[in-house]
């Protein structure tokens, strides 16, 4: 039995991820207030920015813990999740996250990925 394979969160996309999330708020948040008649739409952008960042910081400690380990026949996450190699039926990347799909229907995250194709590859290559 080989050493498990761990896939922790990267501070790095979790910093990417949440600044396009800002992004998209900083616009949707400006979009709603031009749309509604604001005559100061402008103030979506710090809304928008002050709500994502909030968010990340609160949210910090929790998702930079949230680690995956690989053995030789399952994959187990936080909460704790645990899936058989041979129940997954797909493995998706979705931006830094690469999403795991059992057979049953089930879907997990697993989130923050440096390299959400390394991760997605090694996962594929257990599972062969």
């Amino acid at each position: 039995m080989a050493d498990p394979v761990t896939f922790a969160p990267d501070k790095g996309a979790y910093i990417r991820t949440n600044t396009w999330l800002a992004a998209g708020a900083m616009a949707v948040a400006m979009m709603v207030l031009w749309l509604i008649g604001n005559p100061y739409p402008w103030t979506g952008a710090p809304a928008g920015l002050a709500a994502i960042g909030i968010r990340a910081w609160y949210l910090a400690s929790e998702e930079m813990t949230a680690s995956w380990q690989m053995t030789d026949t399952t994959l187990t996450g936080p909460g704790p999740r645990n899936v058989a190699l041979n129940q997954i039926e797909a493995v998706k990347i979705m931006g830094s996250f690469v999403q795991i799909v059992t057979k049953g229907g089930d879907k997990h995250l697993i989130k923050y990925q440096a390299d959400p194709a390394a991760t997605k590859a090694a996962i594929e290559r257990a599972m062969a």
